[in-house]
């Protein structure tokens, strides 16, 4: 088997990969990355997470960052995580991730990385079905108990 170019790979991925120092500064964004959040590996580059995360939700957010920096755990490495995150223009998407710590030598954490999916429309479409399902709901529980 050939060697497998990693750098290649992770670049070339259609999902977003990003990495992030300890203090939350990203340090790796690749052109899906781009594609989802609309900023540029230059826009991105050296910036915090901040730049994607709502505000409402960026105190849970580096709550659990640094908690994960401290501890050296995370429960995302093989649960999907659903969040909201921001667009450059300033449109709300629905991400899916998932997170790897990377650590140096002696295995201590020295950043994060995240494998990134945009799930905006699957997230809108099971948001109209479930709106759906319960007006259906609603009008059969209003009609007579013995209408058909």
């Amino acid at each position: 088997m050939p060697a497998i170019d990693f750098e290649q790979l992770v670049k070339s991925m259609g999902d977003a990969v990003v990495v992030t120092d300890g203090a939350g500064a990203i340090v790796f964004w690749n052109a899906a990355a781009t594609r989802i959040f609309g900023f540029t590996e230059a826009d991105a580059l050296g910036q915090s997470l901040d730049l994607i995360i709502p505000e409402r939700q960026r105190g849970r957010h580096w709550d659990g960052y640094n908690k994960t920096m401290a501890s050296a755990q995370t429960r995302y490495g093989t649960t999907l995580l659903k969040v909201p995150a921001l667009h450059k223009d300033g449109h709300t998407l629905s991400i899916a991730f998932t997170v790897m710590l990377l650590t140096g030598v002696q295995g201590e954490v020295q950043g994060v990385g995240a494998v990134i999916r945009d799930e905006t429309p699957r997230f809108q479409d099971e948001r109209a079905l479930r709106k759906r399902i319960a007006e259906l709901e609603a009008r059969l529980a209003a009609e007579p108990s013995g209408a058909a």
